[in-house]
């Protein structure tokens, strides 16, 4: 596509194409941009009466360019895109107006390079060449002999007292004669240049002789260090060095025979010194932790001692007393965190006897217990029997070397130690399972870098790491290593790099990224270098959405989905250059908050923040809490003073001190993984960036193997119905709903939607009127189900999905990738993900953010059952550490059972990072989902699924057709998505949450909503509360759960901190109906505007998904 031409938008998004039509507000214009989902094709956007009218551009085999445009009209081809267009100008070409005003392209901010980026100069030229036509040749013996006096005069103005007095005139003899005669080569088309070959082999003389002796004593060293040859294969033949290779040539060489001397020879040591096929003898020592123990309300002081290698947990009243009370790995259940006070722990632990202690101690403080939990973690998977890990750490670390080398120590930065969230002195011994390390403004080779970070790394965990992958773009680079008996679970790695300099042509600034498959869980990892410069924040924004949407990782199957759905866990580092947005005379108001470690009003003008907060970049990515100071821009040398202005030929340009370096992340939903360190290194000053390091523990599933006899297990089955979304468009096409995930057979697509648009400018799509397994009849005027065998049913608003897979162990770990695209181009309109862990009790309702490339487009709500065989769950390893959110501990003494002491605990105990909470800034953050999951001791039916029968009410009743449930309210723990069922329609939806109300029962609407069709009620409900509380019901007694197990709960109901109220006796399976059964459900008690509305019918019968849709037109405000 000709890329002068105003009206050639190339890549931009369908969004932004509608915006600089709605500002050009005249019908007729248009523009021309890149098909997002056809490669080749473009897509003509054409304004008319405030709608958007978008019509495809496509190429035959002749790469001739056609438009699809209204039938009966003759179909046209061009050549070129300017023919096209020029014929369209003319009316009655088929288009919905004739074309009439092109809307130009926003003019790109040109970014001013650095210095330290930009090439180096040449030196000025003293001869010209031909400048124009109009100037007289020259001739070839001129031009030469120009060329010649330049050099000869150019070596008269150097010190040549260094140079012996044989390579003096050797240069003086080029430059006088042999120059010429190069340049009469290359004239002639020869590119040999034999003068120049003869003066660098007079040169290096000795050198060439030197490397051709050394060579040879080289390769046979190489060839013996080569574990690939076996001792007896005879002698090698000879190489004749000397056979006319040119000295380059040889140096290179020479070069890599040492980098693989070295190389090989490390690790044929390290192999024999530190690993036992292929794992590491592990260094981790003795560690002792000093505590207390209250004893009859009496602080007595007590030492753990942990003891990796054995597997032992020492309890000691003193340092030096005996070890003779302890207990064994196996026997350790729990570690509960307390978060009231941040230096208690409860250790749970079964005795011989079979009997559950509780152990409380408290640390010296919150790092030690940190510390403490690290270890007993790290001997539990070394010493747990499951063949493959479920839980990994991760360190991401990310600076800005300024193109100056690092100093001889950097083992600070792998150590987590300096400011922030940094890790305790006894978890130094504890490797990480990867390690991420990206850097910009990097002046040193692949090689160099990589052999830095691995020797680092062998000095401080005695591992020799094995490189993963290493891609570079300019001087941004990373580079992820692995421990070596990671390797074999390690597949489908990839990299990438994208461009966002001047004109997004220049490597100095954009990105570089690896993404690779670990076992079943994917990664992707992303380093930065964005647009410098405090006033640049927006063209900042324009680097991050070119990233997400050209940078190309990951499953090439998952094209409809961008980088940020393609991964279970996405983690994003690098110098982002967002500043702290004061004015210049503000610079010492700034420091002075620094030196005080007043970073909160710093932070809240960090440009990032605030444009995250606005959703403009880094949707629904969580970043922890900065701790620490700004990370630029110091003097080199020091950090104790910010070099705060910057000396131009522009004048003084200020950089303020700001969070520029920042590593931020996104996991699909219900996934472990918690931050354990995130800060910056104190000691590392060759550049004005401090390196910034952070740690993650993150669950991981294995490529699941079932041990059921794939004949005899029940067929698995996920059924997701009701689905309905709201799109921010007004776009006049269809829309359908795409499900692709890795334990599927196949994706899978529903029938298209019906679309009802609303005042504020969405439309919303009803995708109820999805059937498999039946046939739609009429009765009347009511749709009826026909059902093709007798007993079977399903609901009329689900789509059935198949599992590769029914065992629960894997398809708890799984997820479904959700995408809304047009049928008539294809084209994605919002991409979610939804959890099948969510769905592991019961059916339950669901409400995900759309996005597409980076932008909110909508929300998707709808809910979920899952049907798997039959088995249980294995306990994870990150489920091994819990929060306590309520210090009314259990009773305590050495002769409490388990039955007893979960009888007394009424608190929950979480882990709060792997629900998607937040408890550093007190509010709820919103992760792009919400489910309303019920509580786990809720049974289910026999197959562990949904229900196969007709859709029931809570009542366990057949839903009427009249019947509507009550509409679906968001646990608030899980983000801030929630809508309020009871506004009118023509309201855009709220961003706020409301918490659950205990009192507010369930009931039976009775007025009428026109804006959603028909659900089934699932048996568990979700709860929420209005500012008007209705008088509460009379609650029927729950029973004790006297069978429940101390301090082990399950990972979906973590970070519901309120009780629920008990269910009504009808909606409890297993519990016998009374005679006359109270109806929760009516709501005579509930004041007039807390009723929802009522549902209206089902919606009519979809369209034929094949029809000619020659047109999508969309509106835009």
């Amino acid at each position: 596509m000709p890329i002068y031409q105003p009206w050639c938008h190339g890549t931009i998004t369908r969004s932004q194409a509608e915006d600089l039509l709605s500002k050009a507000a005249r019908d007729g214009s248009f523009l021309i941009r890149a098909s997002e989902s056809i490669k080749g094709a473009y897509a003509l956007c054409v304004l008319f009466q405030n709608c958007v009218y978008t019509y495809r551009i496509l190429p035959n085999e002749d790469k001739k360019l056609s438009v699809q445009a209204s039938e009966g009209v003759p179909i046209r081809f061009f050549s070129m895109l300017p023919e096209l267009v020029e014929a369209y100008y003319s009316p009655n070409m088929g288009l919905i107006t004739h074309l009439q005003y092109p809307v130009l392209r926003e003019d790109e901010m040109d970014e001013e390079p650095e210095s330290n980026n930009l090439p180096p100069q040449l030196p000025p030229r003293n001869f010209l060449a031909n400048d124009g036509k109009d100037s007289e040749p020259k001739s070839s013996e001129q031009s030469c002999k120009s060329l010649s006096d330049t050099y000869l005069m150019r070596l008269q103005h150097m010190d040549m007292s260094i140079i012996p007095e044989e390579h003096q005139t050797a240069l003086q003899e080029y430059f006088r004669t042999s120059i010429s005669l190069d340049a009469e080569q290359v004239q002639f088309g020869y590119p040999n240049l034999p003068g120049l070959k003869k003066l660098t082999m007079d040169i290096c003389k000795n050198l060439n002789s030197e490397i051709s002796r050394i060579l040879p004593v080289l390769e046979v060293f190489h060839r013996a260090l080569d574990q690939q040859l076996s001792p007896g294969i005879g002698q090698t033949p000879k190489q004749n060095w000397d056979s006319g290779q040119s000295i380059s040539f040889k140096l290179e060489r020479l070069t890599k025979l040492l980098y693989c001397i070295e190389d090989k020879a490390k690790m044929s040591l390290f192999e024999s010194v530190g690993n036992e096929g292929g794992h590491r003898k592990s260094l981790i020592p003795v560690v002792t932790f000093e505590v207390k123990q209250e004893s009859l309300a009496i602080p007595t002081k007590m030492f753990l001692k942990v003891d990796v290698e054995s597997g032992k947990l020492f309890l000691k009243k003193s340092k030096d007393g005996p070890d003779d009370k302890f207990f064994v790995h196996n026997k350790i259940l729990q570690l509960v965190k307390s978060q009231r006070m941040h230096a208690k722990l409860v250790i749970v632990a079964e005795t011989e006897k079979e009997k559950i202690l509780r152990k409380e101690f408290t640390f010296d403080d919150t790092k030690k217990r940190e510390g403490f939990c690290q270890l007993l973690q790290q001997m539990k998977n070394k010493h747990s029997e499951k063949p493959e890990p479920d839980m990994i750490t991760v360190f991401v670390g990310t600076w800005n070397m300024g193109n100056a080398g690092p100093p001889h120590n950097i083992d600070s930065w792998f150590q987590c130690k300096g400011q922030g969230k940094t890790r305790d002195d006894t978890a130094d011994h504890i490797p990480h399972d990867f390690y991420v390390i990206g850097t910009q403004e990097d002046p040193l080779g692949e090689r160099e870098w990589a052999y830095t970070l691995k020797g680092v790394l062998r000095k401080i965990t005695n591992i020799s790491f094995k490189q993963v992958a290493i891609h570079t773009l300019w001087n941004i680079r990373i580079v992820v290593l692995a421990k070596p008996e990671h390797e074999n679970r390690i597949s489908h790695v990839f990299s990438d790099s994208v461009k966002t300099g001047i004109a997004n042509t220049l490597g100095n600034k954009g990105a570089v990224g690896v993404s690779f498959m670990f076992k079943g869980t994917s990664f992707g990892f992303v380093n930065s270098h964005l647009t410098s410069g405090s006033e640049k924040k927006l063209r900042r924004n324009q680097n991050y959405t070119n990233i997400l949407r050209f940078l190309n990782l990951g499953d090439k199957k998952l094209n409809p989905f961008d980088i940020t759905h393609q991964f279970t866990h996405l983690f994003w580092l690098g110098d982002l250059n967002y500043r702290v947005e004061f004015p210049s005379t503000e610079a010492e108001y700034i420091v002075t908050k620094i030196k005080q470690q007043q970073y909160q009003e710093l932070l809240s003008k960090d440009q990032l923040n605030m444009e995250r907060n606005d959703g403009k970049v880094f949707l629904h990515f969580d970043e922890e809490e900065i701790t620490f100071a700004p990370t630029y821009r110091f003097e080199r040398d020091t950090r104790d003073k910010y070099a705060y202005t910057k000396a131009k030929a522009t004048g003084t340009k200020y950089n303020l001190p700001s969070w520029c370096d920042r590593v931020l992340r996104k996991s699909y939903p219900l996934v472990h993984v918690v931050c354990q360190a995130y800060g910056c290194t104190n000691d590392i000053m060759t550049s004005d960036h401090s390196p910034l390091f952070a740690t993650f523990e993150v669950g991981v599933a294995s490529q699941f193997v079932s041990k059921q006899d794939p004949n005899s297990a029940p067929q698995g089955g996920i059924q997701i119905m009701n689905c309905v979304a709201t799109l921010l468009t007004k776009s006049k096409t269809k829309f359908f709903i795409e499900y692709h995930s890795s334990c599927l057979e196949k994706t899978v697509k529903t029938l298209e939607g019906e679309n009802t648009e609303h005042l504020d400018g969405s439309i919303k799509v009803w995708f109820g009127n999805q059937v498999e397994g039946y046939k739609l009849g009429r009765t009347g005027n009511k749709k009826v189900p026909f059902p093709q065998s007798h007993g079977s049913a399903t609901s009329l608003f689900s789509s059935k999905l198949t599992p590769i897979i029914s065992d629960p162990e894997y398809l708890l770990d799984q997820h479904i990738l959700i995408c809304v695209k047009s049928t008539d181009w294809d084209e994605s309109y919002g991409e979610g993900c939804v959890a099948l862990r969510a769905a592991q009790f019961a059916y339950t309702e669901f409400q995900i953010t759309l996005t597409h490339h980076g932008e909110r487009t909508g929300t998707l709500t709808g809910g979920i059952q899952l049907r798997t065989s039959e088995g249980t769950p294995t306990e994870k390893l990150y489920d091994f550490i819990k929060v306590e959110k309520d210090d009314a501990v259990a009773s305590k003494g050495k002769g409490s059972d388990t039955n007893r002491s979960s009888a007394t605990q009424a608190h929950d105990i979480s882990n709060p990072n792997y629900v998607g909470m937040s408890f550093k800034s007190g509010h709820v953050v919103d992760k792009g989902w919400s489910y309303s999951m019920p509580p786990k001791h809720i049974p289910t039916d026999k197959q562990g699924g949904y229900d196969a029968g007709n859709t029931r009410s809570p009542a366990g009743k057949p839903m009427a057709e009249d019947e509507k449930p009550s509409a679906m309210f968001d646990n608030p723990l899980y983000g801030a998505m929630g809508k309020s069922r009871a506004k009118d329609q023509d309201h855009p939806p709220k961003d706020l949450l409301v918490p659950p109300d205990p009192n507010f029962p369930s009931f039976k609407p009775a007025d009428s909503d026109p804006d959603r069709p028909p659900v089934p009620t699932p048996r568990h409900r979700s709860f929420t509360c209005s500012e008007t509380k209705p008088p509460p019901p009379t609650c029927i007694p729950s029973r004790a759960s006297a069978h429940k197990k101390p301090v082990v709960p399950s990972r979906s109901e973590g970070g519901f901190a309120p009780e629920r109220p008990p269910l009504p006796s009808k909606s409890r399976p297993g519990v016998p109906e009374p005679q006359n059964p109270r109806d929760y459900r009516e709501s005579a008690e509930l004041l007039g505007k807390l009723r929802p509305p009522a549902r209206p019918g089902q919606p009519p019968p979809p369209k034929d998904l094949h029809a000619d849709v020659p047109k999508a037109g969309r509106s835009v405000k």
